[in-house]
């Protein structure tokens, strides 16, 4: 399905006071047949058969006007059939008999534009004991069959997903969005907002067990077969964009362009949480650990070399060993140590 624009002039304001002066020259015409038919002069019957003829049909012709603000489109269709798309500001006529499709009028996402429309919605339905769209119907809400072309944000609600390592981990996305063209993303899919919803779930699911929730050895995510160090917490830039990249390709038929994606939200399952908290505190801690004996062992080895270089004191194998485990226990120990003065010989 290819879009087509349609440029029709803006003559919504000059149709409708004509419409209205019909009316009102209906309304004279009626009376003033009916002033002459009281009078005996028959011949003025069709006169007001006339009048009478308008002002039961010439509301159809008030159907035709249609009020469009910036980045609003209509999508129109006479019997059946599409004829185009009304996508510039301002006030149209157009044949009355045309409808305007929107088949995701009614849906309401967790989306710029659908929050608060979709709250009350809720409430309703909650309230009413009926779904969303007999609770509209219910409330007298008249939905809007016009297409935005505004950029909006859509934020799923937070997947629970198992990364590479099998680690469940829950992620949330925030996508902004827009419809670039409005025939595809009317005819080409059901309902173009569910859509765009379900492709950017199956895309966060597809991109997310791919990579490991922190930097694993022997983990390949690029899929080049050499190990990285790819991860969720550390690449989030890049797993964003890989995402965009999927959804944008599943969307494409539905006339959506992907403008970025963003992780609003990243952190391990609730049932391992704590587990992996009390992981990353270990390795840290060895981390710590390990740069504490390495920077000890240096300072010894310095030590030993300044006493043999300036002969200070000779120390046998004996003595040295005895040395070096006093001053490794002094160097990587957590608590201050407890000073012991030999008032005696050295031997």
């Amino acid at each position: 399905m290819k879009e087509k624009v349609l440029n029709n002039k803006k003559n919504g304001l000059s149709m409708l006071l004509l419409f209205i002066l019909l009316y009102v020259a209906a309304i004279g015409l009626i009376v003033f047949a009916g002033v002459k038919l009281d009078d005996g002069r028959m011949g003025f019957l069709p006169l007001m058969i006339l009048g009478i003829l308008w002002m039961s049909v010439g509301w159809i012709p008030f159907l035709g006007l249609k009020v469009l603000k910036p980045q609003e489109a209509l999508v129109l269709t006479l019997f059946g059939k599409y004829i185009g798309t009304l996508k510039e500001d301002g006030f149209y006529f157009v044949n009355p008999f045309c409808v305007a499709v929107n088949p995701a009028a009614r849906t309401k996402l967790n989306q710029s534009g659908d929050v608060d429309a979709g709250a009350n919605n809720a409430l309703l339905s909650v309230a009413l004991g009926k779904n969303a769209d007999a609770a509209a119907a219910a409330s007298g809400e008249v939905p809007s069959k016009k297409i935005s072309l505004k950029a909006m944000t859509l934020s799923n609600s937070r997947q629970k997903i198992n990364d590479c390592l099998g680690n469940p981990v829950e992620i949330g996305i925030a996508v902004i969005w827009k419809v670039t063209d409005t025939a595809k993303a009317v005819f080409n899919v059901d309902n173009y907002k569910e859509y765009l919803s379900l492709q950017c779930d199956s895309a966060v699911r597809n991109i997310v067990r791919i990579y490991p929730y922190d930097v694993a050895p022997g983990v390949d995510t690029t899929g080049d077969g050499v190990a990285d160090e790819g991860s969720l917490r550390g690449s989030s830039e890049l797993v964003a964009q890989r995402i965009r990249d999927e959804i944008q390709q599943k969307v494409e038929e539905a006339g959506i362009q992907i403008i970025e994606a963003r992780i609003t939200y990243l952190a391990y399952a609730p049932e391992i949480a704590a587990v992996m908290l009390q992981r990353q505190q270990a390795s840290a801690i060895i981390d710590a650990r390990k740069m504490i004996v390495d920077g000890a062992v240096g300072m010894v080895e310095m030590a030993l070399e300044r006493l043999s270089e300036n002969h200070t004191v000779e120390l046998d194998e004996e003595r040295k060993a005895a040395m070096v485990s006093n001053l490794l226990v002094v160097l990587c120990g957590n608590r201050d140590a407890q000073p012991v003065v030999n008032s005696g010989s050295l031997y």
